[in-house]
């Protein structure tokens, strides 16, 4: 974790050596704060001289000839003082305050990056509601602790050092007395720290749980609405926001000891030194202005053991914010690209699988020693009961997924090799479930290809029979799309994913039963679209609706995660095993259907 955060900082630190020349500057204009109202009280209302370390004053300037003069050099050096103090906690402010916006910046992108390093496993298994948290409030934790807390540690520290110093040399008997609680404040700070930050932990792991509920919630708005159980929903919700509460208010009981404890240790202290001081004055053994400096220095030098005990709760939440964000950028569940990766260009599409095995857990495989063979150019259905691992094939093609064992290979390279960005520039996807961002529709069509000319953009469209609908629409190519497209009908976020997948011109086409949930006449749409699409491609595509099995060369069945037949379709009704029974239930179901709707 430590590691992390000289990362962050290493590239500032020029930055960070200016902010710490201000704040030692700030430092000595603290030091010498209370030294001019020394000399009007002991100088000035006292003798009328200034002392001789000051006897350049009287010989140049001659404010030591007198009570207001020295009164005058007095009030001129506490305007000085405030005054270089002022420009250098301005310096300061600046600059930690740039570190700090950027320190964020690059946590954030850093962050955003490696979760989209991560492969489709270890979304399985994350909230998403919690890594928004962790890229939103805890990225802002560590921005906050990098723009006011972190050099002011080191100052506050290097404060307490000058300042004891300071005081044993005014009094050091004095010093003593303060310095004799110090340790004890130290051990209550320490220990308060480690209720702090597992209070602070405890917050964050109910902040995040909270926004999951939210963002799980808005994000399936429709179906609760269809359903009406908005009850349900807020009730988990108030579930979460109870708990909370709880946890925030359990977090900052525990903060507010902090400052209770250390003003009764400054009084105490403050009351032992007045009446001990005032004891040296009668004696005649101490001035009254040196009295007065060393109860501003006293008070100065709880100020910042005072901010360091306030700082512990900063801290806390600090080391909480860097673990959860070190948990994510520690996790491994990269799909790893090799140092001798290559990018061959554009393939033929020649796919292979060999004895490929694949579990999302790895105690519960999902396929088995799967094996087949796709010619360039072939169009191959993948067909079978539900669960039996269509799906995984189509994700371990691009490596969304590793196999477990076995090799897949494009026209006989192994996928392994391809550098990522080579290998799914090979690839397009038309999905059952279509997302589209907000955006205009150009914008969502250029998708695969940002530098497509509006030419492009135009010609895809056509191709995909999208043409029609978008210039009927307000603005034409430059109609706004709502969140996922909702504002769409379903076979027009169809047509418009066709046409991001024509723009792209990969060589092989992946197609995941992308016309389940269209309407008759919008699937003709769709498949008259998809033709034009898979001209002169490898196409591989998914079915339950076997009539989508548009112009296959062969289907590949498979059952139970294993290949159960390979063939035409011809081949295998003749062969009345599982795609022939498959077969008779799609047609049986399809005929209840037609004479249910009569």
């Amino acid at each position: 974790m430590t590691r992390l955060v000289f990362e962050l900082i290493r590239p500032y630190r020029g930055w960070l050596a200016i902010v710490f020349g201000a704040m030692l500057i700030e430092i000595a204009a603290t030091l010498a704060a209370p030294w001019p109202l020394k000399l009007v009280i002991d100088d000035a209302l006292g003798n009328h001289h200034l002392p001789h370390w000051l006897a350049w004053a009287h010989e140049y300037g001659g404010f030591g000839k007198h009570t207001l003069g020295v009164a005058l050099f007095a009030g001129a050096a506490t305007l000085a003082v405030a005054a270089i103090g002022a420009v250098a906690s301005y310096v300061d402010n600046y600059f930690t305050t740039s570190v700090g916006q950027w320190v964020a910046n690059d946590l954030r992108l850093r962050i955003y990056e490696h979760l989209h390093r991560l492969s489709l496993r270890y979304y399985d298994h994350a909230k998403i509601g919690a890594l928004v948290s962790t890229i939103t409030t805890d990225v802002t934790t560590i921005q906050n602790f990098a723009s006011a807390s972190t050099l002011d540690i080191a100052v506050d520290l290097i404060t307490i050092l000058f300042m004891v110093g300071l005081m044993f040399w005014l009094e050091w008997d004095f010093t003593l007395i303060a310095v004799a609680f110090t340790p004890l404040l130290l051990v209550f700070i320490f220990h308060f720290k480690k209720a702090v930050k597992a209070a602070t932990r405890m917050v964050r792991v109910k902040q995040s749980e909270l926004l999951s509920i939210v963002q799980r919630g808005l994000g399936s708005i429709r179906v609760t609405k269809a359903f009406g159980r908005q009850d349900i929903e807020l009730a988990r919700l108030e579930e979460a926001s109870h708990a909370t509460v709880a946890a925030a208010l359990r977090a900052r009981q525990i903060k507010s000891l902090m400052s209770p404890v250390v003003s009764m240790v400054v009084a105490i202290c403050t009351a032992i030194v007045l009446w001990k001081g005032t004891s040296l004055i009668v004696a005649g053994t101490m001035t009254v202005g040196a009295l007065t400096v060393y109860l501003a220095y006293l008070k100065q030098f709880f100020k910042p053991v005072k901010d360091l005990a306030s700082m512990t709760s900063t801290v806390a939440q600090t080391t909480v914010a860097l673990e959860r964000i070190q948990t994510i950028l520690s996790s491994d569940e990269v799909i790893k690209e090799r140092d001798n990766a290559i990018d061959p260009g554009r393939v033929r599409g020649a796919i292979t699988f060999d004895r490929v095995s694949f579990g999302y857990e790895k105690e519960e495989p999902v396929l088995h020693e799967v094996s087949f063979a796709i010619e360039p150019g072939q169009v191959v259905g993948i067909v079978g009961p539900t669960g039996s691992g269509k799906s995984t094939v189509l994700s371990l093609l691009p490596r969304f997924y590793d196999p477990l064992f076995g090799h897949i290979r494009i026209d006989g390279i192994d996928v392994v090799d391809f550098k990522l960005a080579a290998l799914r520039s090979q690839i397009a996807f038309v999905l059952q479930d279509t997302v589209l961002f907000h955006g205009t529709v150009r914008e969502n069509i250029a998708y695969g290809r940002p530098d497509a000319t509006d030419d492009e953009i135009l010609a895809a469209a056509k191709v995909a029979n999208a043409d029609e609908f978008i210039t009927r629409m307000p603005l034409g190519y430059d109609s706004i799309v709502g969140e996922r497209g909702d504002t769409l009908s379903g076979g027009q976020r169809q047509r418009i994913a066709i046409a991001r997948a024509v723009i792209r011109n990969s060589p092989i086409l992946v197609l995941d039963e992308p016309t389940a949930a269209l309407d008759a006449e919008s699937e003709r749409l769709v498949i008259d679209a998809l033709r034009q699409l898979m001209k002169g491609r490898t196409v591989i595509m998914i079915a339950h609706r076997l009539n989508t099995l548009i112009g296959a060369d062969k289907i590949i069945v498979l059952k139970d995660g294993l290949v159960a037949e390979e063939g035409t379709q011809e081949e295998l009704l003749a062969r009345g095993g599982v795609f022939a029974e498959l077969h008779r239930i799609h047609h049986q179901t399809s005929a209840s259907g037609v004479a249910a709707a009569a």
